[in-house]
């Protein structure tokens, strides 16, 4: 096995491969080929998925500098080290399913990272470096032991695709929906209780996955219309609270579905309160007054956000 490897190292440095291939080799640390003399200075692309590496090299940016894409999943990798900010040129990099408890601050130097996958490690913080990874696109936490998310991640303002499912998430940064080119956010499998009024007013974000986060009992109204997701969410409310749910306008007294506080028992799919609360308020004007006279009310009583969307 080890000629083998030897071979293969040394024709791809021969013949200038940019693509080395050394998954389910059952290698315990770099190989020595790799790094020997001016290593594989026309490499792009090394994968060493699925094998038992607990770290990697110090001279790794030296020996491979024009690496574009790094995948090290499934292996036993416990940190990085300080030099991996010297791959200048990374744009990829997938460390998913490793032992790894701390990201070193070094990672806020890949300037041209747009790939980061670090599902199922030990993660209990991300540093706020980064959110110097300007040209970040894809981030992937999930499975980790994340309680907080870091503020400056709203300055990854390429950032399209964020998921932190399976966290410890008791809310999120309300700088998150300061993301304009976020498209899709999950956060499934949270401890979220919560979550900020204004997710969802940036047009690009359309799909929102809160599946499983059984304390999470509201929506934003910003969401409406996106693609939700909010299986599992929330819990059942007693006949007797719904009384607690009502806006009161001269002789009418609107009572509101015990859904507004009870999001996503049996569907996947939920409207968010404020349109539970417009649709309950509509069917009761319209029940009680003439078409005529339901221009000239207005429930002095409701909430100046759904009273300013009320359309007769």
């Amino acid at each position: 096995m080890a000629s083998e490897l030897c071979q293969t190292i040394s024709v791809a440095k021969l013949e200038r491969h940019k693509n080395l291939f050394l998954n389910y080799r059952n290698l315990n640390h770099f190989p020595l080929e790799l790094l020997k003399d001016e290593g594989l200075q026309y490499l792009e692309r090394l994968y060493m998925k699925r094998n038992s590496l607990t770290t990697l090299p110090e001279n790794l940016a030296q020996k491979l500098p024009n690496l574009v894409e790094l995948y090290l999943h499934s292996n036993n990798i416990v940190f990085v080290p300080e030099a991996i900010g010297s791959l200048v040129k990374l744009q990829s990099l997938d460390l998913s399913d490793n032992a790894l408890e701390i990201i070193c601050p070094d990672i806020g130097r890949l300037r041209s990272l747009r790939h980061l996958r670090l599902t199922n490690n030990r993660l209990k913080y991300l540093p706020p470096e980064i959110g110097k990874l300007k040209e970040l696109q894809t981030l992937d936490l999930s499975t980790n032991h994340l309680v907080t998310l870091p503020e400056k991640l709203h300055l990854c303002q390429s950032l399209r695709y964020l998921t932190v499912d399976r966290n410890f998430l008791c809310s999120i940064p309300r700088h998150l929906c300061q993301l304009a080119s976020l498209n899709e956010l999950s956060m499934a499998g949270n401890r979220l209780a919560s979550l900020p009024l204004d997710l969802g007013r940036s047009r690009e974000l359309q799909y929102v996955y809160v599946d499983n986060n059984i304390q999470l009992k509201g929506l934003p109204s910003y969401l409406y219309n996106k693609v939700i997701g909010c299986s599992g969410c929330g819990s059942p409310v007693p006949i007797s609270e719904t009384k607690l749910l009502s806006f009161t306008s001269g002789p009418l007294s609107v009572h509101l579905p015990a859904e507004v506080k009870s999001i996503g028992l049996s569907t996947d799919s939920v409207l968010p309160l404020q349109e539970l609360a417009l649709r309950s308020l509509h069917a009761a004007f319209c029940s009680v007054l003439p078409g005529e006279q339901l221009s000239v009310l207005w429930p002095t009583a409701a909430p100046p956000s759904v009273s300013r969307h009320l359309i007769y």
